[in-house]
């Protein structure tokens, strides 16, 4: 089944969803995030920063600080809703317009 695993309502008043078996390929890919869903909804919550992706403007990047790393939620956008497209920890933020900051 593809039911809902979470849901949430984001910074810039999106609501963002992601399904278990999406989650479970997510972290597959970034197996450093497994147990972080608390982060993730905080972090689409409560960024530090989102940022426009450079390639497809109904990609947004959200981050926020932890530690010495970003954790970096990418979702898609779609009218009033979105969902989560990956999420992973990083140094760097990518390039792209920021459109806003904590």
């Amino acid at each position: 089944m593809n039911e809902i695993y979470f849901e949430i309502i984001s910074k810039l008043n999106k609501r963002i969803r992601t399904t278990k078996i999406y989650w479970n390929k997510i972290i597959q890919k970034h197996p450093s995030i497994e147990h972080c869903e608390k982060e993730v909804k905080q972090t689409l919550k409560e960024p530090d920063f989102i940022r426009l992706s450079s390639k497809d403007v109904s990609v947004y990047l959200y981050y926020k600080e932890f530690k010495i790393y970003y954790l970096c939620v990418v979702v898609r956008h779609l009218n009033g809703t979105g969902y989560i497209i990956t999420a992973y920890f990083t140094s760097n933020m990518k390039i792209g317009r920021q459109i806003w900051k904590k």
